[in-house]
Parts: structure tokens; sequence; C-alpha cells
């Protein structure tokens, strides 16, 4: 459960997570603040770009009670990823074990499963702004070395964002059947995430 000031700005939280990345700025963590973050959330969720987030038809109201809900449980937390100070993402992390997720495929120990959203671009999204984010939020969970792997399961129909995890080093599982959709499971394992790492150190890449 979130203690931040209840009317706290975004760039006035506390970050539990900061990475300042070469020509790209400043990215944060912060927790998500229901009363006041709904209507920023509910503007994104809403939109025909965010179908697969499952809220297109939600109010201010409804976005307001999910994110409340989330916001009184331990072992689901919702982010808002700043760039700069500026919300650009939502991303969200759940223990598998205790989500129906965990209902669908055999959950190991150090597993920790993730839900990522970026925001309207304003002006144009410039190439590797998604890419890096991704790679910031990776960090963020592999910082716990508890964490084994990263599990996610985007909508199958969700072409664009399986690419993307394919991309960051995620391998593709079975489909399964979550609430509300047919998904993709996909997993990266800790392992292949540091080698993947490695790899761009060596090459000069900003991860």
């Amino acid at each position: 459960m979130t203690t931040e000031p209840r009317a706290a700005s975004p760039a006035q939280r506390r970050a539990v997570f900061e990475r300042t990345v070469d020509g790209f700025g400043t990215v944060r963590l912060v927790p998500v603040v229901p009363e006041a973050d709904a209507g920023l959330i509910h503007g994104w969720v809403t939109q025909e770009r965010a179908r697969f987030w499952g809220m297109l038809d939600a109010d201010r109201d409804r976005v307001l009670e999910i994110y409340g809900y989330l916001d009184g449980l331990s072992t689901h937390h919702a982010y808002l990823v700043l760039r700069d100070g500026r919300p650009v993402a939502l991303f969200q992390t759940y223990e598998p074990e205790h989500d129906p997720v965990g209902e669908r495929y055999e959950v190991r120990p150090g597993d920790f499963g993730v839900h990522f959203l970026v925001g309207p671009a304003e002006g144009g999204r410039e190439p590797g702004f998604t890419g890096t984010l991704c790679a910031v939020l990776l960090e963020f969970v592999f910082a716990d070395p508890g964490r084994k792997r990263i599990v996610a399961e985007p909508d199958v129909r969700n072409e664009k964002m399986i690419t993307r995890l394919l991309r960051t080093g995620f391998e593709l599982g079975p489909e399964i059947d979550l609430p509300g959709k047919r998904a993709r499971l996909c997993v990266v394992r800790r392992e292949t995430y540091e080698a993947l790492r490695a790899e761009s150190a060596a090459t000069g890449g900003a991860h």
C-alpha cells in the first residue's frame, strides 16, 4: 500500500527506482496514488491504442476503484514511469502465485509478473523510446536478487508488445486463458537478461 502524500504530484513523490540514461534523461518509478492519478490513467487506458489493456469502457470512477483495490494489496503494485519528471508509462508488478496467471502455468520460485503500458506520445515517439524504458524496468525488477524470471502475459493479438518482449530477451511460452483475454505467456530468465545487458555494454549500448 502506498504511503505517499495523497495530493503529491508524480514528480514530487519518492522514487522506488531511478536511472539516468545518457542521451535520454532520468527515468524514475513512483507509486501510483489512485486518488491523484485516476484521471491521468483513465485518459491513457481508454484510448484505442490501449485496447489490449482491457479498460476501454471504464469511466474515471472505475479506474479509481481498480487502482484503489491494487493499492491495498501487498502482492500487486502499480507505478508511474517518469521521464525527466513527466509521466510517460504505467508499470504494474505482481506475484504470479497470487494472481490468476498462477493458475495457468507452473509457477517457479523467483517468478515475478509485470504489465507495461506506454502513455500517448506528444509530438510523436522518438526511436528507441520504448526499448530504453523496457531496459530500465528490467533493471528495476532484477535489482532484487530473489527474482529469477520475469513473466508477462500480453493478449495474443498484441503482436507489437510480443515483438517488443522478444527483442528484450523474453521467450514465448504457451497460450493461456485469463479473465477477459487469450494470452501468450512470455518469460525472460535472469541469465538471459544479464547476458544481453553485458553484450549491450560491450558494444557501446546504453544497457
